[in-house]
């Protein structure tokens, strides 16, 4: 049960992950990267943080907080600059096509350092579920604006950041506890934006907000943000990296960006949500062979 709750938590976090990226390129042409990465992680940890209060969490140890600080600096601040950089460049539904592949970075990495196996099923399905979204969006990449290529290494570099993140911070959460830890790592990079932030100015647009730029800025904290990485810390502490990896924030991202943006929505989309979800369930399942030599293992213990 633990194991599903994580992996079923992973999938509504990059779910809700997929409609920040929406808002986001909705308040990129008004505001600058900084200045949107300040509002989705301050307003995120002052949510979080009365939270974690009344919970009574685990806060994470003194000898774990030089690591929750780097982590939280290089996922909660460089990730957004890049994040948010790339959307000036590109589209909703390409930059999610960008950022789906944190699944084979996750993959591929965690393998290489060792933080977990890898196995075929677990590579069947995460290549399944990344080939679903690039059908979903394949037949966006011939609209693309000029310059977009530019956005979407950017979101690959945001997908690096990402995928080391929650490498990383697996053994801290243990450690600690998901809420308590995320809220540490994400007061590190939000205080980092802020301070960025003001000295460049990048509040004075603020000035002009109405409703509309409010109401996304503030999505972007208490969703975005604080019930995102929830979410996401929750789901690390019970299931590997590579598949809290495993990403249907595209398909989200499609809809929003369609919604608010007027992006073109293809019908495509829909074989793209089935591909997604038949590898989530390819990699986050056990064949008969692996169910079948854990029984007597079970039974001997």
């Amino acid at each position: 049960m633990g194991e599903i709750s994580g992996v079923l938590a992973a999938v509504l976090s990059s779910g809700l992950g997929g409609t920040s990226i929406g808002a986001t390129r909705y308040l990129v042409s008004s505001l600058d990267p900084l200045a949107i990465g300040s509002f989705r992680f301050g307003i995120g940890f002052l949510l979080l943080l009365p939270l974690t209060l009344l919970r009574g969490d685990r806060w994470p140890g003194r000898g774990d907080w030089a690591a929750a600080t780097g982590l939280g600096i290089l996922f909660f601040a460089l990730f957004p600059i890049l994040f948010n950089a790339s959307l000036i460049f590109t589209t909703a539904a390409r930059g999610a096509l960008a950022l789906s592949t944190l699944p084979l970075l996750s993959l591929v990495i965690g393998a290489a350092l060792g933080a977990e196996a890898l196995s075929w099923r677990k590579s069947i399905g995460v290549a399944i579920a990344t080939f679903g979204v690039a059908v979903a969006l394949l037949s966006d990449l011939t609209s693309a604006p000029s310059g977009a290529w530019r956005g979407d290494l950017l979101m690959m570099a945001a997908a690096l950041c990402m995928a080391l993140y929650g490498i990383w911070s697996k053994p801290l959460i243990r450690r600690s506890s998901p809420i308590a830890f995320t809220t540490m790592s994400m007061a590190a990079g939000a205080a980092c934006l802020i301070l960025l932030s003001y000295v460049r100015g990048s509040f004075a647009p603020v000035a002009g907000f109405g409703a509309p730029q409010w109401l996304a800025a503030f999505y972007l904290g208490a969703v975005g943000a604080a019930l995102t990485f929830y979410l996401w810390a929750f789901a690390l502490e019970r299931t590997t990296p590579t598949r809290v990896a495993i990403s249907v924030n595209p398909i989200t991202a499609s809809l929003v960006g369609a919604w608010l943006l007027n992006e073109p929505l293809r019908w495509n989309l829909a074989a793209g949500i089935v591909a997604v979800f038949a590898g989530i369930w390819i990699a986050t399942t056990t064949g008969r062979r692996a169910q079948a030599a854990r029984v007597p293992a079970s039974g001997q213990a």
